[in-house]
């Protein structure tokens, strides 16, 4: 839940600072020369490419928590089985070792979205954070492309199991 008001309060943070900087680019627009007009479009870019951003972030973590509440339901999320530190931080050879376990297991069946669903856990519990956003956009992928588990397309920029 906290991550959720956290996620909530820097979008609502980060519409306030498009607005208030796309505001300043309508007026350097209306402004009327032509260096103020430029100026006031190279503004607007900024606040355009970051509500792209903020949506498309948005997007992936709703399919993300909608893929976690499913696999909730059938009882398929991965057990917090990790050893932690005095502090509470996830111990890294324990991270390893079930890293190891998902990896292996979504190679056995590499097209399954519940494996990597799993896998993209593990990563991110090894603080690999590139790839477990990688291995969550295809496990979204192949959810997506339905039961039939057919690929949507090449892979393109998803990783394989092994992390390569």
């Amino acid at each position: 839940m906290r991550a959720k008001i956290t996620y909530v309060v820097t979008a609502a943070v980060l519409v306030f600072y498009f607005v208030l900087v796309g505001s300043r680019g309508v007026l350097l627009i209306k402004h009327g020369t032509l260096i103020t007009v430029a100026f006031g479009i190279a503004v607007l870019v900024l606040p355009a490419i970051g509500v792209w951003f903020l949506w498309k972030n948005t997007q992936f973590v709703r399919r993300a928590n909608a893929l976690a509440a499913e696999l909730d339901a059938e009882g398929g999320l991965p057990v917090d089985e990790l050893l932690r530190t005095p502090s509470g931080r996830i111990d890294r050879a324990s991270a390893d070792a079930v890293f190891e376990r998902r990896r292996e297991e979504t190679e056995d069946t590499p097209d399954d979205w519940r494996c990597w669903f799993r896998l993209a856990v593990a990563y991110q519990d090894a603080r690999d954070t590139p790839r477990a956003r990688k291995a969550m956009q295809r496990a979204i992928a192949l959810h997506r492309s339905g039961p039939s588990g057919e690929d949507p397309g090449p892979s393109g920029g998803h990783p394989s199991p092994s992390g390569a």
